[in-house]
């Protein structure tokens, strides 16, 4: 006969003993979640309940459907597009600071209004057959001028100009710092001396009365003049600047390595250390632009620009010549030396958001503290 064979009883209702697998494969008392139930892939459970909508997650996990997936997407995407994913973070790092947020609602009814200004005008800004100097009406919001045009429209039309020329000079302005920072930061010897005292020459120089002269030999040279009278006699800040962060990154080990592997000196600086400084460049360039609207609101009112053009500049030109405070037409002067306030004050406001992409201390202080 056989000897009889030993077999382990099964524990009552069916369940198993500690550590072995069930009749159906359901797991062991100390495998099972809390709540006995197992994850869809056969894993337990780190809570043992679905989410809050009672299904599971696209990647198999319970909460929040989709959070794993999205953020899986967007690095992706990051990996893929690594500057639009560096510029949609530094958008939302400005737009998280306060007092950039309130710099780019004010900045971006400016456009608007330069944009949609025939839309929003009510009259053409040069058109003169309206009585002289009227008050504020319904008809004419503002008052009329002296020489019977309407001072809304002329306000609407001249944002045209401030942008243009701030836009314009504070870019122009900003790529002539970056390439002379960065080639003078990077470079060493005898060249760099000159490069020194040629930016020293125009840091010692005083910018309006340097504007006021390049500006009065150039007379009647329209917008375009101002604009290129603004770019050269304000980039030797935005240069130094540069020049002192270029000689910090150029002992850097990627910098070296790019060196030692027999990198050309121009792609070093503009593919190497260029990327490095894009917060520093953005806000000089907000920087640059807010001088160059002061700047041009100043020639203007000297009568050093085109008289002719609408502008906020000539606007207060033409109301200082024909006596508006004496005759009671405040608006003449208030009204333009308040868009330029305006306008000035959005752009350094920004500047604190791009603060925050650059130093990260600011960043996480973004409540417009």
């Amino acid at each position: 006969m056989n000897a009889p064979t030993d077999r382990t009883p099964s524990n009552p209702g069916g369940e198993d003993a500690p550590g072995t697998a069930g009749p159906v494969g359901a797991s062991s008392p100390a495998g099972t979640s809390p709540a006995g139930r197992s994850g869809p892939d056969g894993s337990p459970s780190p809570v043992g309940r679905p989410g809050p909508a009672g299904d599971h997650g696209p990647t198999g996990d319970h909460g929040a459907p989709g959070d794993r997936g999205s953020a899986a997407a967007a690095d992706a995407t990051a990996q893929r597009h690594p500057a639009l994913a560096a510029l949609a973070g530094g958008l939302r790092t400005i737009w998280g600071n306060r007092k950039a947020r309130i710099g780019l609602i004010i900045l971006g009814i400016f456009v608007v209004l330069a944009v949609l200004a025939p839309l929003l005008a009510p009259y053409d800004p040069k058109d003169n057959t309206f009585e002289r100097n009227l008050d504020a009406s319904a008809q004419h919001w503002l008052g009329t001028t002296a020489a019977g045009e309407d001072v809304l429209s002329q306000v609407i039309y001249g944002a045209r100009i401030s942008l243009v020329v701030g836009f314009g000079a504070g870019g122009i302005s900003t790529v002539i710092s970056v390439i002379i920072g960065l080639t003078w930061g990077y470079m060493r010897g005898i060249l760099a001396d000159v490069v020194n005292f040629i930016v020293n020459l125009f840091l010692v120089i005083p910018g309006l009365p340097l504007m006021i002269v390049v500006a009065t030999y150039l007379s009647n040279g329209g917008i375009s003049v101002i604009i290129v009278v603004i770019a050269v006699t304000g980039w030797a800040w935005g240069a130094r600047v540069l020049r002192s962060q270029t000689r910090t990154l150029r002992s850097r080990d990627f910098v070296e390595s790019a060196r030692f592997s027999g990198e050309r000196a121009p792609r070093i600086i503009f593919r190497e250390i260029l990327p490095n400084m894009t917060s520093i460049i953005a806000g000089g360039f907000f920087g640059s632009a807010t001088a160059a609207i002061l700047a041009e609101a100043g020639l203007e009112y000297l009568g050093l620009g085109d008289s002719t053009v609408v502008s906020w500049g000539t606007m207060i030109y033409w109301a200082q010549n024909s006596n508006a405070m004496l005759t009671g037409q405040w608006a003449l002067l208030f009204a333009p030396g308040l868009c330029i306030a305006l306008l000035a004050t959005s752009l350094t406001l920004i500047n604190f958001g791009i603060d925050g992409i650059s130093n990260p201390r600011l960043r996480e202080g973004s409540t417009g503290r």
